[in-house]
């Protein structure tokens, strides 16, 4: 039986692990960190594309009861002008659509689920190396131990380092200019339905809310800052830094955002937004990257965990039809276009939020417009994401 070893137990890692095990291939999971990365990020919308590629692989109900409905997204000007609303997608045929949730609650269903279906997760195996032995791959860990598989698939995120051991030369990562903070803020009632994330383009920070069934809200935050932090300039920043911050940005705009700023319970803490516009190899001596380790986008393109969810179910295909070389190939055909596309709009996006006076008032004018332009059923839903389909049972060809 094949064997794939696999690096990374986030997202695209357990998703790779049962649908290589349908594949009839047996999966190896390494994580680097000593128990994963549950608490690692704030809250994240699964888009019905993901919901959908899931299913592939019989494990849409893992993540069914996760968080709550999250069907179309609202947006307002600073001064409180509506201007436009675009849907999270058309309800599949069973009427699932995009949810909103936790992303620790993700990791652990998908992690979860993988072991139930006969997976071993090995923690504390940080990958420092690899290298083709014969028909196999040998991977290297910092423990000084070793693993040997038919391939090896990356999965380890945006500083990926099997990217770099497969092309010393891949790109670095590009720093978008907008923070990251956000959280969760138990009974604080909302007249907003809960199926409408509310975003606001504010005149100095970008925010987005949530109301949550029970009673909270679900919220983010997008400060602006030019130049890239270095190291541990964002960690030394104080709860007291973070909530100063935010008001201070947030007090020129009309909305409920200083409010829930305030009632947030702490620590806050944020983290700075990376993409990667293009890596030229995904590819080399049965060794491939898959996820963000592959095509990294800003969280404003919604579709991280969707994407690398699709990757994970789309490259089992491959192996299940294909001998591996070959296999590696297909997937990189059927994956970069459209993944590319997705970081382009993530990065359009996030230069939205962090539009000067001039870009803000440009932004402002267009985007009802622009949403006006392609308007249906009461929203906007760009189909080429949310419609997107795997068909397991179809065989995969060169």
């Amino acid at each position: 039986m094949t064997t794939a070893l696999v690096v990374g137990a986030g997202v695209a890692g357990p998703v790779l692990a049962m649908a290589l095990r349908k594949a009839g291939i047996e999966a190896e999971l390494f994580e680097g960190g000593e128990t994963g990365a549950d608490d690692l990020g704030s809250w994240l919308t699964l888009q019905v594309n993901g919901m959908d590629a899931l299913r592939a692989v019989d494990a849409h109900h893992v993540v069914a009861g996760l968080g709550f409905p999250s069907r179309r997204m609202r947006f307002f000007s600073g001064t409180g002008r509506e201007l436009g609303v675009m849907s999270m997608g058309d309800p599949l045929p069973d009427g699932t659509v995009s949810h909103l949730m936790p992303r620790g609650d993700l990791y652990r269903a998908l992690r979860d689920e993988a072991v139930a279906r006969g997976a071993e997760i090995r923690f504390g195996k940080r990958l420092v190396g690899a290298s083709r032995v014969g028909d196999r791959v040998r991977a290297e860990f910092a423990d000084g131990t070793t693993a040997e598989g038919d391939l090896l698939v990356g999965c380890d995120g945006i500083r990926s380092r099997l990217r770099t051991v497969i092309d010393p030369k891949a790109p670095a990562v590009r720093y978008i200019p907008v923070l990251n903070v956000g959280g969760y803020v138990p009974d604080f009632p909302l007249a907003t339905p809960s199926d409408e994330f509310q975003m606001m383009f504010g005149k100095r920070c970008f925010f987005g809310w949530s109301a949550t069934p029970d009673g909270g809200v679900a919220w983010f935050a997008n400060p602006p800052r030019r130049d890239e932090p270095g190291p541990g300039v964002l960690s030394a920043m104080t709860d007291a830094d973070w909530r100063s911050w935010l008001l201070d940005l947030l007090a020129v705009d009309r909305s409920p955002a200083c409010d829930i700023v305030r009632a947030a319970p702490g620590p806050l803490f944020g983290w700075a937004t990376f993409d990667i516009p293009r890596v030229p190899t995904w590819h080399r001596d049965r060794m491939i990257v898959i996820g963000d380790a592959a095509h990294a986008t800003s969280p404003a393109a919604g579709q991280g965990a969707s994407m690398a969810i699709e990757d994970a179910v789309v490259l089992a295909r491959c192996l299940r039809d294909l001998p591996v070389d070959e296999a590696l190939a297909a997937f990189e055909a059927q994956r970069r276009e459209r993944v590319e596309a997705v970081v382009k709009a993530g990065k359009r996006g996030s230069s939205q939020k962090a539009a000067g006076p001039v870009g803000r008032v440009v932004r402002d004018a267009l985007m009802p417009l622009m949403l006006r332009h392609v308007d249906r059923k009461g929203g906007v839903s760009p189909d080429w994401l949310h419609r997107h389909h795997i068909e397991w049972d179809a065989p995969v060809t060169v």
